[in-house]
């Protein structure tokens, strides 16, 4: 049976000026993008948590959708890969989303690492999770900036998906 994994969000309108990225202990992989920060996790294959901020121009850009999904250069110990999600029945679900990454071909290109993803049952993803992203970006826009982090609850006890045991 397919579940999907408890994600959460959390979004900062009010005093950035207080805002830092989530705690993290000293042997995580801090991986910095050019628009939005991770804490890759080694053990379940997939961020902590990603962190970034978007504003109500960076809503608007014009930078079409890569799908160009591929492993995360810049984590040492080697990222998910695409074929761990091939017939899995899951969704490479974002959490920093493409849709939030419109502003530079970077930016777009690097919301497509594998580093980025978290397996996601098809109809949360294509659809919950979907929504929720765009009611961020409607706050972006309301509120000319915000701040949000987002990530899977890992517990060690997960089931995994692939040869490279991507916890879901």
């Amino acid at each position: 049976m397919i579940k999907h994994i408890p994600l959460c969000i959390f979004i900062s309108i009010l005093f950035p000026q207080q805002l830092e990225l989530p705690k993290s202990a000293p042997n995580d992989q801090i991986i910095h993008h050019s628009n939005y920060t991770l804490n890759y996790s080694e053990q379940h294959e997939q961020a902590k948590w990603v962190a970034y901020s978007l504003t109500s121009s960076q809503v608007y850009g014009t930078v079409d959708r890569t799908n160009d999904f591929r492993t995360d250069p810049k984590v040492k110990t080697g990222s998910a890969s695409l074929p761990d999600y091939k017939g899995s029945g899951y969704d490479r679900g974002h959490l920093a989303p493409a849709g939030d990454m419109k502003s530079t071909y970077t930016a777009m290109s690097e919301s497509f690492y594998m580093s980025n993803m978290s397996p996601q049952v098809p109809g949360f993803n294509r659809e919950i999770w979907k929504k929720l992203e765009g009611t961020v970006r409607n706050w972006a826009v309301a509120n000319e900036k915000v701040y949000i982090t987002t990530g899977a609850v890992l517990t060690a006890s997960y089931p995994t998906i692939g040869i490279n045991k991507v916890s879901i």
